[in-house]
């Protein structure tokens, strides 16, 4: 039985800040940048709110019909350049007095590919209670399919090991070294060159 998944719009953005909220609250990168847990609560959710109005702006949010799962991607151009303000107007919505904030974006950017156009898969996201049931798997699977059959490659940050094997079992393989954030965590780049004649799906 396959996932009912349609284009997010307006009315949805509650729905996808709380998934992104519950998804990512205690992932490694979310701790390293919010060490304090009670910090991270209240901080947590501004900072997922930023990304999926930056995303609804200039991508596209995809949600399951049940509301249930979610996933953010931008369509980057070869000629795409960092926007060096980002970061900082980032740190300045979210929490001004965390440089960690800021420091992430300027990271993560420092190893986005550069030259060719691609899909970048920013954030995917599940509700707790249903993690382990495909829906992030279907999510991603309906737009690396298009990918395939435009031939055009797909780039993603995993930011811990679950999600990495998910990645690598979608065709993701790894580029250049991974990130290690200063005193924190590691992430892995990972890039998805079009499969030609099949289906992700299959």
């Amino acid at each position: 039985m396959g996932v009912a998944i349609r284009v997010a719009g307006e009315d949805d953005r509650g729905r996808v800040v709380q998934l992104l909220d519950e998804a990512f609250r205690d992932d490694p990168v979310s701790g390293w940048v919010f060490p304090d847990a009670a910090h991270r609560r209240a901080r947590h959710p501004r900072l997922m709110a930023v990304f999926a109005d930056i995303v609804f702006a200039e991508g596209r949010v995809d949600i399951t019909e049940d509301g249930t799962a979610c996933a953010l991607w931008l369509s980057v151009p070869a000629d795409d350049h960092a926007d060096e303000e980002g970061p900082v107007q980032l740190r300045e919505a979210v929490d001004p007095d965390n440089v960690r904030v800021e420091l992430v974006g300027r990271l993560t950017a420092g190893i986005h590919p550069a030259g060719r156009a691609h899909e970048y898969l920013w954030m995917i996201a599940v509700a707790p209670e249903r993690q382990g049931e495909g829906l992030g798997s279907a999510l991603v699977r309906s737009v690396l399919d298009r990918c395939d059959q435009e031939g055009v490659p797909a780039y993603l940050e995993a930011s811990n090991e679950r999600s990495r094997a998910l990645y690598e079992r979608l065709g993701f393989g790894h580029t250049g070294r991974p990130l290690d954030l200063p005193e924190g965590p590691r992430m892995w780049p990972m890039w998805r060159e079009p499969r030609a004649g099949s289906a992700t799906g299959a």
